[in-house]
């Protein structure tokens, strides 16, 4: 008699289906080409990369450098980078707003010189730009009145005419002695500010400086140059400052009194060291004495 399997007993066979492998295969095989096209396009150097790190480096404040190549393929604005292609860094723009700054006083020298008023005013160059300094206030103006002298006059004309056509903007301060009587205003701060703005009206009316490139303030006798109580001292703080501003920026004008200084200082030193040899030339010069008896 013939035994019946039992449903459910004996072994089934599994037939998996792996048509999948060949869409995994085609997709591995466009990836390869892919890297490859790509590989072949790209031309890998190590000079480009050694020069991008450097640059990089550099501008991130990693490595110090004098000069800095730009890096192939990096691109730097135009007016960063100068003829040879160097990068201009806030030194080479502090340089350059000392020698702007330098030229317009020489402007105004050179125009002063002309009317014969040449040394009527001071000046100083630091991070705030140039400042043309009105020492001894009734020197350019009547004794405790904002009434501008026949010298200041002059003297502004010269001023205004150099500045009115230069884009830089131009704050006019004036300040008073601590040690004065500021009658008959009642104080300090309304006869500097009345000065300051007297100049300030003869540049935009008489010279044509623009008003929206100037300003007048008045200190008062807070911000004294110098703590002599003496005449001579009173003459310094009583002034007006026309003060031609720097428009670099704070970067770069923080760097400016030290590189005027040093130049100051290696003019120093060149002087010093002429005059040495100009002392040593002149020993060697002097006729040497004869000895013997006659």
């Amino acid at each position: 008699m013939a035994t019946r399997k039992r449903r459910g007993s004996g072994s089934i066979e599994h037939h998996v289906d792996e048509r999948w492998m060949a869409s995994y295969m085609d997709m591995v095989t466009v990836l390869m080409c892919l890297f490859i096209v790509l590989f072949a396009m790209s031309s890998p150097s190590a000079e480009k990369y050694e020069k991008l790190k450097e640059s990089l480096a550099t501008g991130f404040g990693v490595e110090s450098s004098d000069t800095i190549d730009t890096a192939d393929g990096v691109i730097v604005p135009p007016d960063l980078v100068d003829e040879e292609g160097e990068l201009i860094t806030d030194v080479d723009l502090a340089i350059r707003e000392i020698e702007s700054l330098e030229a317009i006083r020489d402007q105004i020298d050179a125009s002063l010189a002309g009317k014969g008023l040449a040394g009527a005013v001071n000046y100083t160059i630091d991070q705030r730009g140039l400042t043309v300094r009105l020492v001894g206030a009734e020197t350019f103006f009547q004794g405790n009145s904002t009434d501008l002298s026949t010298k200041a006059i002059d003297v502004l004309s010269s001023i205004g005419g150099v500045i009115a056509p230069i884009p830089h903007e131009v704050s006019v301060e004036g300040h008073a002695d601590p040690h004065g009587s500021p009658a008959p205003f009642p104080t300090d701060w309304e006869l500097s500010s009345g000065r300051a703005t007297q100049v300030v009206r003869f540049f935009v009316e008489r010279t044509g400086v623009a008003q929206t490139r100037t300003g007048a303030v008045g200190f008062g006798s807070a911000r004294p140059i110098t703590s002599d109580a003496s005449p001579a001292g009173q003459q310094m703080n009583r002034r007006v400052d026309v003060v031609i501003l720097s428009d670099e920026p704070e970067s770069v004008r923080a760097l400016i009194p030290g590189l005027v200084n040093a130049d100051r200082q290696a003019a120093s030193d060149a002087s010093h060291k002429a005059a040495e040899k100009e002392a040593e030339g002149g020993k060697k010069s002097e006729p040497k004495k004869e000895s013997g008896g006659h």
